[in-house]
């Protein structure tokens, strides 16, 4: 299916004017044969102003039907007795046929995005229980925000992860006619395309895993890989929305958490991992100070220290450097021996 672009049919008010001039006059002409009639003048033309005139009243009014405004960035896709004959776009008053109808199957679908808002545009309520659904199709941009989902990260732990997408329609006639619903054809596909990226990468940086399919190990993860993540899943996106004459402009990943089964046990590895660290760090300055002691020592010649000696002096220093809490001192006034 192939959009068309409808550029002549911008004439609306001078179909408004017309039309209402016409059925004016068609209402004079009735009244004149009605006048006429009822003074038994010139009978025949009398009948045949009547008639005229009564015709043009009762159709008429057609025209009027085949009225459309459209705001910026709107569109109407029109059919002809089940045919496509063309998409209006762009801010104006426009005349169409007025047998043509509009088409949007996603009119009543409301998804968590922005434009699906209840409001008096899109549907109004009359007393009768009838109920206009406006057709028109926005071609603005929009961003589509779907529900949380737990997935599974490829070393099986469940993450929930959340996305917020921005698109816009680019062809009407594929967005109308190539799916049923393209609202809810979006937002499937984006569910399918979040959890086949998410399942290639681990939560945080995992030793041996292959997140590019290139068969060498990286560093790749979802919290210290966000970028390319939502690249990735942006074009995984689009390529499945092609058809549908929708295009995505960004994907970007709006929440990121474990699980809450795992959530508690993943920060308590990661506060140990965190405790390991730090204090891998406080030995490492620990040694560095104690070595720098011994050799400032020996090098001056301030105290001559025997084995025994020396490693009593190393273990008072890193209890006294690595410890969590003040060193308390012990005056020893004797001698080691």
């Amino acid at each position: 299916m192939t959009e068309k672009i409808l550029l002549n049919k911008k004439r609306g008010m001078l179909t408004l004017i017309l039309t209402t001039f016409l059925l004016l006059c068609a209402i004079g002409i009735f009244v004149t044969g009605c006048v006429m009639l009822d003074g038994f003048a010139n009978t025949p033309l009398a009948v045949c102003l009547m008639i005229v005139g009564g015709l043009w009243v009762c159709v008429g009014w057609l025209p009027y039907v085949g009225l459309r405004i459209l705001k910026p960035n709107e569109a109407l896709v029109l059919t002809l007795f089940g045919k496509y004959i063309g998409t209006i776009k762009g801010e104006g008053f426009y005349a169409v046929n007025p047998f043509c109808t509009s088409v949007n199957p996603a009119a009543k679908t409301k998804l968590n995005q922005s434009g699906d808002v209840n409001s008096m545009d899109s549907e109004t309520l009359i007393p009768g229980s009838i109920t206009f659904v406006d057709k028109r199709l926005s071609l603005k941009v929009m961003t589509l925000n779907n529900n949380r989902q737990k997935i599974n990260d490829c070393l099986g732990n469940p993450v929930e992860v959340g996305i917020a997408v921005t698109w816009r329609i680019v062809d009407t006639a594929k967005a109308v006619f190539n799916v049923d619903n393209y609202k809810e054809y979006l937002s499937l596909q984006c569910d399918a395309s979040l959890r086949n990226i998410v399942r290639l990468y681990p939560y945080d940086v995992a030793p041996g895993i292959d997140t590019t399919g290139d068969g060498v190990a990286d560093d790749g993860s979802l919290r210290g890989s966000s970028d390319v993540v939502a690249a990735r899943i942006k074009a995984e996106i689009q390529e499945k929305v092609r058809d549908a004459g929708i295009e995505i402009l960004d994907a970007r990943i709006t929440y990121l958490a474990y699980a809450t089964e795992i959530a508690a046990i993943m920060l308590q590895r990661q506060q140990a991992t965190a405790i390991v660290d730090a204090r891998k760090m406080i030995v490492d300055g620990a040694v560095g100070m104690v070595e720098m002691a011994l050799d400032r020592l020996s090098k001056n010649n301030t105290v001559t220290l025997d084995e025994e000696r020396r490693a009593a002096m190393v273990s008072n220093l890193l209890v006294v450097l690595c410890g969590n809490k003040d060193a308390q001192p012990v005056v020893n006034s004797g001698s080691l021996y």
